[in-house]
């Protein structure tokens, strides 16, 4: 590992004391070992902070920041910019596992493509029992980041990036909801999402009761409202977003809004990627 960089892995933590173990588990089985990890807990209201305490005192490497409110993930988010250490910052979400080669393989590439700020990464999508069911990738490297568009490929946990890139583009704490839209469309706007998309499956997504119908209305909400800055607003968008929003209602009333998250994955994984990807989230939440 002589001469590679530092990397500070950011993790904010709301209520989620049933899975921020394995996720912490996960960055300890990391092949780059090369890291501090910085537990940021957002005013949580159950065990949470004890289970990120416990691991700070195990491992030096790890540093918990705590002041008892309840910010938002963009606060926190920014406050990972400001407390990290070295030159590179990732992100995961406290309810989610990377794989044990995530680091090594997004390291790997910014380190041969020194004209991009950011690496993302395909998912694979777990329930809440660790169980493989779906997976999202684009089929190869993607780059076209040059104009605003309703949504982009970019899975915002998966992110390895440049912290130089952070220090420029910090995020609008107005947009508790769609915080990563609203990132990518002002970087795109100023010319500065030099980022690239890999298909690689480096990222396990616990999707599965992770949806509510207020939290996808907001999120439809704010990134319409970003998106409107820059392209202006018409009628027929309008009135896409309204359509959108009585799907969800309708999926909702009849107990079905978690299709919505079945419809971004391909479904269809072949046995042998399922019982691939199968053996290494066993491997990580056995340790």
């Amino acid at each position: 590992m002589k001469n590679k960089p530092y990397i500070s892995i950011g993790i904010p933590i709301y209520n989620a004391e049933a899975y921020l173990e394995d996720a912490i588990k996960s960055v300890l089985a990391q092949t780059y070992e090369l890291w501090e990890l910085i537990l940021i807990d957002d005013g949580s209201t159950d065990g949470s902070l004890a289970i990120a305490r416990r691991f700070q005192k195990a491992d030096n490497r790890i540093k918990v920041i705590s002041d008892g409110k309840n910010k938002k993930l963009p606060t926190r988010l920014n406050q990972l910019i400001d407390e990290s250490q070295y030159d590179y910052i990732a992100r995961m979400d406290a309810d989610d596992l990377i794989h044990p080669d995530r680091l090594t393989i997004q390291m790997a590439f910014l380190a041969s493509n020194t004209d991009c700020d950011l690496v993302s990464t395909g998912v694979v999508s777990i329930d809440n029992h660790n169980k493989v069911y779906g997976c999202r990738h684009v089929d190869r490297i993607y780059t076209k980041f040059d104009e605003i568009a309703p949504a982009y490929p970019i899975v915002h946990a998966s992110i390895l990036a440049r912290k130089t890139w952070y220090e420029r583009n910090r995020y609008d704490e107005n947009y508790p909801r769609s915080e990563d839209y609203d990132l990518w469309c002002r970087a795109v706007a100023s010319r500065d999402l030099r980022l690239a998309v890999l298909p690689d499956l480096l990222y396990y997504y616990r999707e599965e009761g992770n949806l509510s119908l207020a939290k996808i209305i907001r999120s439809y909400k704010d990134s319409f409202k970003t998106y409107r800055e820059y392209k202006g607003s018409s009628a027929l968008g309008s009135l896409k977003l309204n359509a959108k929003i009585a799907t969800v209602r309708l999926l909702d009333s009849m107990g079905l809004l978690q299709r919505i998250a079945n419809k971004r994955n391909k479904l269809m994984m072949s046995n042998e990627l399922k019982t691939q990807h199968q053996a290494v989230v066993d491997s990580i939440c056995a340790e």
